[in-house]
């Protein structure tokens, strides 16, 4: 068509490259006009070390300039990378971002985080911005190796190198992940030899609250054959109103018939946090790992989740339950992947949002050629309570064996106005028969973990946010 044709007037034609395909409109690609890039301003201008001073190992120093370097030569996420399709990439720039100081008042966050904390615990570690300020282990099993993360690498540095951050692949994460290796690191590292169990969770506090000064949380837990193991994590603001960053990773690595269970536990500001979660899970024979995410704040997250099955008899069973007001984005990608025979895995993911809030999900099930027999599922869930809330879910498979059983689906709604009828009925305001089901909504994923205590406190904690919403008048259509 030519710009002197009938109907062409007032339309810019863009030029036709045909080597994508025959001269014909149904196969011609359009070429798009370019635009130079725009210089995105550095996050940082130094690495974000404060453990100069300390006794590491050299193989840790090299890995840490060496992932500064990559995080300087990483591109920040923009519109053009798949694994950020649908983000508000206005919520990915931090050109302002300081070094940490040192924390103030530790007292009362020693005192807060012993408030909020289980009753029965095998250990409780408190961290406040990347700093180690209380430890307790009054219950740990003879053998477990329960250590802050650099007295770990000062003195278990080989164990530690054998499995820190052995996952290359990403799920869009690239430049967070090598900013996080190329930091000072809290957090902790958990060793179960062959056998060894221990009855309570291991408790994790982190709390930030210094302004634009990222953390960076690390969790390594490695489990022996036939051990068990559960880790309870926990992310706060110490002072909500300051705009805080947390660029957590944890590894997860499950060996021969162990037992892991880990939870990450978000309820940070909900008007200025920021929080990047990397998880890397390998699961071995005949060995489980449950993993779980609950996010109740925050005004970004971006979760992501590499699940490998690697022997026979492998199971990894992850899920999320995310409570999302006002204008909270969290952003969520997984990856289920079957590299052996006979594996399993289980995904359930749920949402409810409510205001402007949005959220993101985009799983993967892959099936490597070989890993036969391979039964997996992938579930997300999205309940809105409002007309502006959005929900976009992309699940995937990706199968390259034979006799294998694998499912995948989204699905997005509101609160019927039966099942409210139904409630009102029986003399419930509508506003607490809409709390009542989203909570029963949520409270499903809660009840797949292990541990009645974990249950009830992640229940209460999931009730106490619904209450804050009925309070503020957002449990109401709008």
């Amino acid at each position: 068509m030519s710009a002197d044709e009938p109907g062409t007037e007032g339309r810019r034609l863009l030029p036709v490259d045909y080597r994508s395909g025959p001269m014909n409109p149904l196969f011609t690609v359009m070429s798009q006009p370019t635009t130079p890039p725009v210089e995105e301003p550095a996050w940082l201008t130094e690495p974000p070390v404060s453990d100069v001073t300390e006794e590491l190992p050299a193989w840790y120093k090299e890995l840490q300039a060496d992932a500064w370097k990559r995080f300087e030569s990483l591109p920040t996420p923009s519109r053009f990378d798949e694994p950020w399709r649908f983000a508000d990439l206005k919520k990915v720039r931090f050109a302002a971002l300081q070094p940490l100081a040192a924390p103030r008042d530790p007292g009362s966050i020693i005192a807060r985080a012993q408030h909020e904390r289980l009753e029965h615990f095998a250990a409780h570690f408190v961290f406040l911005d990347n700093t180690l300020i209380h430890a307790e282990t009054p219950a740990l099993p003879e053998g477990a190796i329960v250590l802050p993360f650099n007295q770990a690498l000062e003195r278990h540095g080989d164990l530690v190198r054998d499995h820190f951050l052995q996952e290359e692949r990403s799920l869009g994460g690239d430049k967070f992940a090598a900013l996080h290796a190329s930091a000072t690191l809290s957090g902790l590292f958990v060793h179960f030899p062959s056998g060894c169990r221990c009855e309570w969770p291991i408790l994790t506090h982190h709390f930030s609250s210094q302004e634009l000064a990222p953390t960076f949380p690390h969790t390594l837990i490695v489990a022996d054959g036939h051990s068990e193991v559960t880790v309870f994590e926990t992310f706060e603001s110490a002072d909500p109103a300051k705009q805080t960053l947390t660029v957590g990773m944890t590894d997860l690595i499950a060996q021969n018939g162990a037992s892991v269970q880990y939870v990450c536990f978000q309820d940070a500001g909900d008007d200025n946090a920021k929080h990047v979660q990397l998880n890397n899970t390998v699961v071995g024979k005949d060995a489980r790992v449950k993993s779980a995410f609950i996010n109740l704040g925050a005004a970004w997250v971006r979760t992501e989740s590499i699940n490998r099955m690697v022997a026979e008899g492998a199971d990894s069973q992850v899920f999320a339950a995310n409570l999302a007001t006002g204008i909270q984005e969290y952003d969520q990608r997984t990856l289920q992947c079957h590299e052996a025979q006979h594996t399993t895995s289980d995904l359930l993911f749920k949402n409810a949002l409510y205001d402007q809030s949005r959220t993101i999900f985009g799983g993967l099930i892959q099936v490597l050629p070989g890993a036969h027999h391979t039964d997996s599922y992938q579930t997300c869930r999205n309940l809105l309570g409002s007309e502006q809330a959005e929900a976009n879910s992309m699940p995937g498979l990706e199968i390259d064996a034979d006799q294998v059983k694998c499912s995948h689906g989204a699905t997005t709604g509101q609160i019927s106005d039966e099942e409210i009828f139904y409630l009102c009925a029986r003399g419930i305001s509508p506003e607490i028969a809409r709390q009542m089901i989203s909570f029963g909504f949520l409270n499903e994923v809660v009840q797949r973990l292990n541990g009645d205590e974990l249950k009830a406190h992640l229940a209460r904690e999931i009730d106490i946010k619904f209450r804050e919403l009925l309070e503020a008048g957002q449990m109401s259509p709008s």
